[in-house]
């Protein structure tokens, strides 16, 4: 088989059904093989980050692996933006390239999509590089990318062949998948230590991250039995559902904030309580203030360097969960408040009802969403205020780009969350600004009739960047609005369903209906610009 053979059965080997992606000559026999094997879905972008990010929207919403192909040099950097955000946000997808001809790798000669190093390029940005030069050892060197993906803190990864290696035939055998996912053993000492702060606190606040979203049974088990609040910025969202007692928004979080005297953090950065509630500009907190205690499980050693914690456990969320599950139960622990904590929850959900219209948008949005349907956040007015006044409810529903912030990703990543969950509803929020980044693939939706709801909230600005000028450099305006074509006719012109709706009552009927449809459409909310209440209170501190 062709080395572009190779590489395809060796991904599919590893449980890849769907590939996202663009061809082009240095990956066509990548494509051809994909042609011949009808178990391979394909999936044509129109732009390479398009491509990556659908990646990222199937591996963020399924918790496996994904995949997309791409040309080398300026088919992979447009594409490192989504590997940049599957790394922000530790997702295991992979990107398939080619390279110059092999007597031409290295040499600076000015080849085809050449690059000076894509390898070490790419290693700045993503877990995992790979070059491989014997097809031969394709099998083995593409599970070990599977193996890096998926073992500690999970992360993108690349393997590239060279042009000329991936056209030929070889020898080749493709062996099963790779089954090793390395993971630390939990120190039991770190848990006693642990085990002994939860026994002397009072007010505990569980805090989790996108490192829990495989822990949601340890992680509900551990809140019942302390009778303990679980929170989340974005990425843990889901892990305890917001209707269970125990499950709260991060705006409630902050209302308990103050007379919390333990922190438990899972698989989380503990970005928001010592960077968003402290200063995200003026110092950096490493460690916790004084008379509050820490204690931190995270399977990244290294987390435990950037963050001190008064007892740190590395270990997998789930496994260091369940040991400290079993040692609170020897060392014994205070009952929780679930009054307390439905006080706050009611009182966060009174308060940050002043940001409109965005919360009354949202609010009819999880109302017409399934309780398992999908909402892909965006860099918008809306999509900040979905940090804690959309409910979510179950464990990966809610998509985000973490901490990288990365605008426009929010449309294409839901047609990649679409792709591989044709049976859910899935919509994605976004500004006109955001949408307009990934716009083409409007196109990509319709070819392959992906049913994503995609609602464009359109104000023609960059809201945030409006706001911040006219607040903080005296309406000194340039660069934040923004003219846009007629969003409808657009729809109409690509093919997909389109609606323009006023308000949030106007809303609720059509999205109704397109989530009955189920085919690609566009909804068009149009918001009077500058009419937002900045969402930003219940996100900084407050």
């Amino acid at each position: 088989m062709t080395g572009g053979e190779a590489m395809i059965r060796s991904a599919v080997a590893n449980g890849i059904d769907t590939i996202f992606g663009l061809p082009g000559a240095q990956i066509y026999p990548m494509f051809d093989a994909m042609y011949r094997m009808p178990e391979i879905k394909h999936v044509i972008s129109r732009h390479e980050q398009g491509a990556g990010y659908m990646a990222f929207g199937a591996a963020a919403a399924t918790g496996k692996p994904s995949a997309f192909a791409v040309v080398p040099g300026p088919g992979v950097l447009n594409a490192s933006t989504s590997m940049c955000t599957a790394y922000g946000t530790n997702q295991p997808v992979l990107c398939l390239t080619g390279q110059v001809p092999s007597e031409f790798l290295g040499a600076g000669r000015g080849h085809l999509h050449e690059l000076r190093d894509q390898k070490g390029t790419l290693a700045d940005i993503i877990k995992h590089t790979d070059h491989i030069a014997d097809p031969t050892t394709t099998s083995a060197q593409v599970n070990e990318a599977f193996h890096q993906m998926q073992s500690g803190r999970r992360g993108p990864a690349s393997v590239e062949m060279c042009w000329d290696t991936m056209a030929k035939s070889w020898d080749v055998e493709i062996g099963a998948g790779n089954t090793q996912i390395d993971k630390p053993e939990v120190d039991e000492d770190a848990i006693d230590s642990a085990a002994v702060l939860v026994s002397k606190a009072k007010n505990i606040l569980i805090m989790v991250g996108g490192g829990a979203q495989d822990a949601c049974e340890e992680v509900l088990e551990l809140a019942t039995l302390l009778g303990a609040p679980v929170t989340s910025a974005r990425s843990g969202r889901g892990v305890v559902s917001e209707d269970h007692a125990c499950g709260i928004s991060s705006a409630a979080a902050r209302r308990l904030w103050e007379d919390t005297d333990l922190l438990i953090g899972i698989g989380s950065r503990l970005e928001m309580q010592f960077m968003r509630w402290g200063s995200m500009m003026e110092y950096y907190d490493r460690s916790p203030n004084e008379g509050q205690k820490v204690i931190r499980i995270d399977i990244d050693p290294t987390e435990m360097d950037r963050f001190h914690a008064d007892a740190g456990v590395v270990a997998d969320a789930a496994d260091g969960t369940r040991a400290l599950i079993d040692a609170i139960q020897r060392h014994g622990h205070n009952s929780g408040d679930l009054e307390r904590i439905a006080e706050a929850k009611a009182t966060a959900r009174k308060n940050f009802e002043e940001i409109q219209p965005q919360v009354a948008y949202l609010d009819v949005i999880r109302e017409v969403l399934p309780r398992d349907g999908y909402l892909i956040e965006e860099v918008c007015q809306v999509g900040f205020a979905s940090y804690y006044a959309f409910p979510v409810y179950e464990p990966r529903t809610f998509i985000t780009c973490g901490y990288q912030g990365t605008l426009g990703f929010g449309f294409p990543t839901g047609i990649g969350v679409k792709a591989v969950l044709p049976d859910k509803a899935v919509v994605s929020i976004t500004g006109d600004g955001g949408f307009m980044f990934a716009m083409p693939e409007l196109a990509t939706a319709v070819q392959h009739n992906i049913g994503l709801i995609t609602i464009v909230f359109n104000n023609n600005a960059f809201g945030n960047v409006r706001r911040d000028q006219q607040t903080q450099y005296d309406g000194h305006l340039i660069g934040a609005d923004l003219q846009n074509p007629d969003l409808l006719k657009l729809a109409e012109a690509f093919g997909a369903d389109g609606y323009r709706v006023t308000s949030p009552d106007e809303l609720k009927p059509a999205l109704a209906t397109a989530i009955d449809n189920d085919r690609p459409a566009l909804i068009e909310v149009v918001v009077e610009r500058g009419s937002e209440v900045s969402p930003w209170k219940y996100i900084m501190d407050y």
